[in-house]
């Protein structure tokens, strides 16, 4: 069979991709084994975020006296929560399915394998095809801790399975996936233990980042055992147990392996299509995205770039304007900010301080914490930090990390002005509304020396 285009994996760039191909008048065959929409739809963005909606409004309804009111006992229906996340999903699988459908693009369902030549083997099948396009994803990684293979370990796609909330969650990484479900099982009422090797959670980021979220988990009783290894897991008659490097255990009803992803590239065939992996079997790509194969591109978290949907998603727009002969590329030198969905909300863009000193790139430092934004001391969102790297000789944003409340919408502030390559004096000398969070950028860099209002009434303004 021949198809201008073969797409697969039905992920948040294969799907957008194969959809505006369709519409360009490409014939285009997407290949998915899984559900329609990936690892976005089905385990990650999409139910992730729906549960964390509803473990913050547990909070909320908890914690609501320190706003003056009093709701009673407050009780999860881990049931009814858990529903509400499927429907969800549902809702958005069924978009998926239906944009595929009405946009053209023939749908095979099967596992696609490469056979070279600009063929596709899907279960007998073979498609031939001018372009090939690789979105496989990603899938969880499991860590050399022994015994771990004769533990019933949780991901974080069975983990949004469960029927029953866990008693006491061992949580095994702290990244990304480790705090978010890991807070919203201790929001929905369980104990919940974060583990990691490292000296911080989210060890990406600067010390005082991490450490403002640390403080915020330890204050809802998280436990956070930190620069310990997990060497041993062990079922035992309740649960689990894991043992420490330290010579410590820890014992829980279920375990979370949270430990990093893996590409799904194997089993598909890299080797007899002449694709070339790196050691860790991802697939190197070029600013347009071409693969070691001619006329076979890959895009999305197999090709080891930044691990988010909307950076599959900006591959799959770039991508398109390759294929069409719009654009020769653009996937190198992207801005792209990123949010931890935990409360407080983590967010960053550019380079973080430490980055910054490791490289010799000098900037200038603007922080301060959050609950200094008049918007945060009124909502009682105080937790948290802000900062901003400047260049000293352009006053453009070299970085921006928030830790507080919607840090998540507040990171694209500084995303644009980098994107647009603009002095942060649009932010100095725009006006913010108040009371916002935004406002609290502008506060910020008010504190540089250079941006910092004179003490003196400037000629001719009243003293008002």
């Amino acid at each position: 069979m021949r198809a201008d285009v073969v797409v697969i994996g039905a992920g948040q760039g294969g799907v957008p991709l194969a959809a505006w191909l369709a519409g360009a008048g490409r014939r285009v065959v997407l290949v998915e084994r899984g559900e329609l929409g990936g690892t976005c739809v089905n385990t990650g963005c999409t139910p992730t975020k729906t549960l964390i909606a509803s473990a913050q409004a547990a909070h909320v309804a908890r914690t609501a006296g320190r706003l003056g009111i009093h709701a009673g006992e407050v009780r999860v229906d881990f049931a009814a929560v858990m529903r509400r996340k499927d429907e969800v999903v549902g809702q958005w699988r069924h978009g998926v399915e239906k944009r595929l459908r009405e946009s053209g693009v023939e749908v095979v369902r099967g596992h696609a394998r490469l056979a070279g030549g600009g063929r596709v083997e899907v279960d007998g099948e073979t498609y031939d095809a001018g372009a090939i396009v690789v979105d496989v994803g990603l899938r969880p990684a499991v860590p050399p801790v022994r015994g771990l293979d004769s533990v019933p370990y949780l991901t974080n796609a069975t983990a949004l399975a469960l029927a029953e909330l866990p008693r006491r969650l061992l949580v095994l990484g702290g990244g990304y996936i480790g705090c978010e479900l890991g807070q919203a099982f201790r929001r929905f009422g369980a104990e919940v233990a974060l583990v990691d090797p490292g000296r911080h959670l989210m060890g990406r980021e600067d010390d005082d980042v991490s450490e403002a979220l640390e403080e915020a988990f330890r204050g809802e009783g998280i436990e956070i055992h930190l620069g310990s290894r997990a060497v041993e897991a062990a079922k035992t008659e309740d649960g689990v147990r894991l043992t420490l490097d330290d010579g410590r255990t820890l014992e829980g009803s279920h375990l979370l392996v949270a430990a990093g992803r893996a590409p799904n590239t194997d089993g598909l065939g890299c080797g007899a299509a002449g694709i070339d992996l790196d050691g860790h079997g991802f697939i190197p790509v070029d600013d347009a995205y071409r693969t070691s194969a001619e006329g076979v591109y890959a895009i999305g978290d197999c090709t080891g770039g930044p691990q988010f949907t909307h950076t599959s998603w900006d591959d799959g727009r770039i991508l398109f304007g390759v294929l069409t002969g719009a654009r020769e590329g653009g996937r190198d030198g992207r801005i792209v900010p990123y949010t931890a969905f935990t409360d407080p909300q983590v967010a960053r863009v550019g380079i973080s301080e430490r980055e910054a000193r490791e490289a010799g790139i000098r900037y200038e430092l603007a922080t301060m914490p959050f609950g200094h934004v008049a918007r945060a001391i009124e909502t009682d969102e105080r937790a948290g930090v802000m900062k901003m790297l400047i260049d000293p000789a352009t006053e453009r944003i070299l970085g921006a990390a928030f830790v507080g409340a919607q840090a998540g919408e507040l990171i694209h502030v500084p995303a644009a002005l980098m994107r647009a390559g603009a002095s942060v004096r649009a932010l100095v000398d725009g006006q913010m509304v108040h009371p916002t969070f935004a406002e609290g950028l502008q506060t910020l860099l008010l504190r540089l020396d250079r941006f910092a209002p004179t003490t003196a009434p400037r000629e001719g303004a009243g003293a008002g």
